[in-house]
């Protein structure tokens, strides 16, 4: 009988070929075309013995099929290469949100964090520890549309979004936390400067009165998000041009806008 794991099995061939990164780029072009060896040494960079080597042991498994001089990968190797290039994309993922995952509202997504691969992930550090904030306003001096749903409306956005709406080059929509609100209303300076972006044609905005879980914007075709931890210390941000990340977002807005109330300057008082 035998007792052997197939678990066990299945975890020594992926050992196979996480061991060699040539073996991973062999086996991907072949899934994508048909290479000659020739072809295989100048695209990988192997020795024709290296080749010979891995292309017997992928025949030997049933992953790849000669025809004359090419070679190309059968239906479960291409099952194989595209099962790998996933899992390195997750770990890749991975790797990058390592640091910050603990403090991503992931509840609120409405989309496979494996989007997030190419997303730009912007973190402070001791000779720069505004530099998720500085991303942000580099994104919004550029911006001619911006829709946000947030916790918190910080002085610097609000000199941005005010100043640019007031000439025009920006319309600006926002769900904010009542307490985000109350915060600006408190201090003079920043409720005459909300005031103010109300006041304009380009600009609206919306108290939400329950919690507001996450600080997102879209800028233009970016989503922006800013990750805190629970004591509000600033950790990173992310940004991402992705379809399905931008669709979240603007389905999050639109559900967070059609459930607030409309903020207008006469209700803040001088």
């Amino acid at each position: 009988m035998d007792a052997t794991d197939p678990s066990d099995s299945a975890l020594e061939e992926i050992e196979f070929l996480a061991l060699s990164a040539n073996r991973v780029d062999v086996l991907r072009l072949l899934s994508e075309d048909r290479y000659t060896r020739t072809e295989l040494a100048r695209e990988t960079g192997a020795s024709q013995a290296t080749l010979g080597r891995i292309l017997g042991d992928f025949a030997d498994r049933s992953w790849i099929e000669r025809d004359g001089s090419e070679y190309a990968a059968t239906a479960t190797g291409q099952l194989v290469a595209s099962g790998f290039t996933d899992m390195q994309d997750i770990l890749e993922t991975e790797r990058r949100l390592r640091g910050i995952v603990e403090y991503l509202p992931t509840e609120t997504f409405g989309f496979d964090i494996r989007r997030l691969a190419d997303a730009r992930i912007t973190v402070p550090s001791q000779t720069r520890p505004n530099a998720p904030l500085q991303r942000l306003l580099d994104l919004l001096e550029n911006a001619t549309e911006v829709r946000a749903v947030s916790h918190a409306f910080n002085e610097q956005n609000l000199t941005t979004v005010q100043e640019r709406a007031a000439t025009g080059e920006q319309s600006f929509e926002g769900v904010f936390s009542r307490d985000a609100i109350d915060a600006l209303a408190d201090d003079s300076a920043l409720r005459t400067q909300l005031r103010a972006l109300l006041e304009t044609d380009r600009a609206t905005v919306r108290i939400y009165d329950d919690e507001i879980p996450l600080a997102a914007m879209i800028i233009d075709d970016v989503v922006y998000l800013l990750v805190r931890d629970d004591q509000g210390i600033l950790r990173a941000s992310i940004d991402s041009d992705d379809d399905e990340i931008r669709a979240w977002a603007r389905e999050t807005f639109e559900s967070y806008w059609e459930s607030a109330e409309s903020l207008e300057a006469d209700a803040l008082s001088s």
